[in-house]
């Protein structure tokens, strides 16, 4: 029997489908930092415990993050430093993002405010 395997790319986006809640990015930011028990993590997230559960479960079934217990504690870790990179790459494209808008939204300001346009029709810069 073989084995019917899924393209990358479909496996990409289920990867990247964990990644797509706020709770889940908090929480690996924090653990891109250090190792946390749930009880330090809760006031970090914000939201209530039950919450925050499942959000660990989706992690840790997607092999991002795993657990220890000492005494009453459950802690948790990053499976690999690379999901740390990972974070550290999307913080790096979203500042080169808001910046070119921020540079979009400083020219439309200029405009707004009477200095030079373009004018699509002719190609040419109004005055």
């Amino acid at each position: 029997m073989v084995g019917v395997s899924r393209p990358l790319y479909q496996l990409k986006a289920e990867f990247f489908k964990t990644l797509g809640h706020p709770a889940r990015i908090r929480v690996l930011e924090l653990l891109s930092q250090r190792e946390h028990a749930v009880a330090e993590m809760l006031p970090e997230v914000g939201i209530e415990a039950a919450n925050l559960s499942q959000q660990l479960a989706v992690l840790r079934r997607a092999g991002l993050v795993v657990t220890r217990k000492e005494g009453s504690n459950v802690y948790y870790s990053l499976t690999s430093p690379q999901v740390a990179e990972l974070l550290a790459v999307a913080r790096s494209i979203l500042t080169g993002v808001l910046a070119g808008q921020m540079e979009l939204l400083e020219d439309l300001k200029t405009t707004v405010s009477g200095g030079p346009t373009d004018s699509p029709a002719s190609g040419t810069r109004s005055r």
